[in-house]
This record gives structure tokens, sequence and C-alpha cells, in this order.
């Protein structure tokens, strides 16, 4: 074999490895803006949030705003954001369900959140469905996506589920019940379990697309996140993931595959190909092992 078709083989071998493990990832954060609890208020939060992000030095994040949660006392976090350089999409108004209501009420719902985000900077044209729920059958599904494609926007779909907000709410309740919190053993909880959902629908991707893709990460605007988003990040990068920005990350191929499922676009590939939906949940979608998970670590006191 001549030195040319060797280097050629090399070449062509070296560029599938990257294409089939490239672990990168994206941040987005639904349900901005959440309120205060009793860990933090939610102007507290956004600064720390702020600072994290720009600490760690994540490219972009994109917050998907549920426009019912603006107040005039918290509408200037939204600024915030955008002045730091991140940027807002479409949550919807009411964050009600598409399959439970009818296709013209989400279509109007969606549309007031609109009309409301245009008064603020740095939006992309992203509209993500509250629970990941897509319309209550196929017909439905196709006229939310023809309206919504009708205001310009495109699916805001995450790649990688979990259930961050149970963590939170599961820490926020500890906070009221007055319990002591060990933040440490509660950052290392959170750093594990996301981490694990994230190679978990990695598996999945390489599973089925033979290939790892731009994923993107549903966190939410809550105290957690702005608690522990360092340690997760410095995690992941000490795996070899790179963190890209969310408008990076939906210019992958899959962004063209319109398979709408309430765990993500992997989970929905994979399901069209056949994968038992039982095999699509990582363990930890899943309050009561969420809790005991709490109680074998001794995260409070």
């Amino acid at each position: 074999m001549s030195l040319s078709i060797r280097f050629s083989l090399a070449a062509v071998c070296f560029c599938v490895a990257l294409q089939t493990s490239a672990r990168e990832i994206a941040l987005t954060f639904d349900d901005m803006s959440l309120a205060d609890t009793a860990l933090m208020t939610g102007a507290e939060r956004t600064d720390k949030l702020i600072k994290v992000l720009k600490d760690v030095k994540v490219p972009d994040a994109l917050f998907f705003v549920t426009t019912k949660n603006i107040t005039e006392q918290n509408k200037s976090r939204l600024t915030q954001y955008t002045q730091a350089g991140f940027h807002l999409a479409n949550h919807s108004h009411s964050h009600s369900s598409a399959a439970k209501l009818g296709v013209n009420d989400y279509l109007s719902d969606a549309y007031k959140a609109h009309l409301i985000l245009k008064d603020f900077d740095n939006r992309l044209p992203y509209h993500r469905f509250p629970y990941l729920h897509y319309g209550a059958d196929t017909a439905a599904i196709e006229k939310l996506q023809a309206g919504l494609g009708e205001l310009g926007y495109k699916d805001g779909y995450v790649t990688v589920d979990n259930f961050d907000w149970a963590i939170n709410g599961i820490l926020v309740k500890a906070a009221e019940e007055k319990k002591t919190i060990d933040y440490a053993k509660a950052s290392a909880l959170y750093v594990d379990t996301l981490e694990q959902t994230i190679e978990f629908y990695d598996a999945i991707a390489k599973k089925t697309l033979k290939r790892s893709p731009k994923h993107v990460l549903l966190l939410h605007e809550n105290d957690a996140a702005a608690l522990f988003l360092p340690d997760l990040i410095a995690r992941l990068r000490s795996k070899g993931w790179k963190i890209i920005s969310p408008q990076d990350a939906y210019k992958d191929a899959i962004a063209k595959q319109n398979v709408f499922h309430k765990q993500g676009r992997v989970a929905g590939i994979a399901a069209s190909k056949g994968v038992p939906e039982a095999d699509l949940r990582h363990a930890s979608e899943n309050m009561e092992y969420l809790e005991a998970l709490f109680k074998e670590r001794k995260v409070f006191e």
C-alpha cells in the first residue's frame, strides 16, 4: 500500500472518530423567570447564574422564557441575561401542555409570549413546548408545527432530558423545613446525576445515529443550577466534553429530523427505530429514585 493511500485511510478514520465522539453540548434553561425560594431570591439566582456562566467561559446559553412569570419587579432579570450576552427564546405564556390544550388555544398562548418577548433584545427564533409535550396526536403536532413556523419559530428541542427540576424541588423543600443541607454532597449528587443522564442519552445516540450529535442539555433557571453549575461544567470538561453555544448545537443534522418525543430528539429518533420506551429513560428520571438517593448520600441532617 502506498504512503498516500495509507495517509488517506488514516485521515478518513480520524474524521470518523471525531464525528462519532464529538462530545459537544449546549446549555439551555427553561421556565425563566422562576420566583424567589427559601434558598435564594430570583434576583440572587440571576446574579449567580450570570457570574457562573461568565466565570467558566460558557460561550452562550439560551433561556426559554415562560412569559406569565414576567412581572414589573423581575423583568429586569431578562435584560440582565441579554446584556451579559445570553439569549432568550419562547417557552409559551402559561406553561400549559400542548397535549391538553387545543391547537388554536396553544398557538394563541405561544403568540402571546411572542408579543411579550418582542420587548427584549437577544431573542432567538426557537420555541420549546412545556413538559416537551408536542401535541395530543400526530394531526395536532403537525398543525402546531405549521402554526409556530408561520411565526418564524424553529423547534427548540433537547437531546438530554433529566430531572434537575426534581433535584431542585427536594433541595428547596429541605430549606423550607429548615433542614441542614450539606451543599458539597448536594453538588456531588447533582453533578453525578446530570453527568449520568448526559452519557445515557449520548450512548443512545451513538447506538442509533452511529455518532455523538451536538447535544442540547435541558436545565431550568433554578437554585440548583445557580449553586452547582460550576461543578457540573468542570466535571464535563474533565471528561472531554466541550460546552458550545445553542446556536451551534442547533446546526446539527438532527435538527432536520422532525421526530417529536417528550424526552427529546435523541429519544424520539431511537423510538422511531424500534428502541423500546422502557430503554429511553434514565433511572434518575424518577422522583422516588431521587428521594432515595438524597437519603442514601445523607445530604440533609
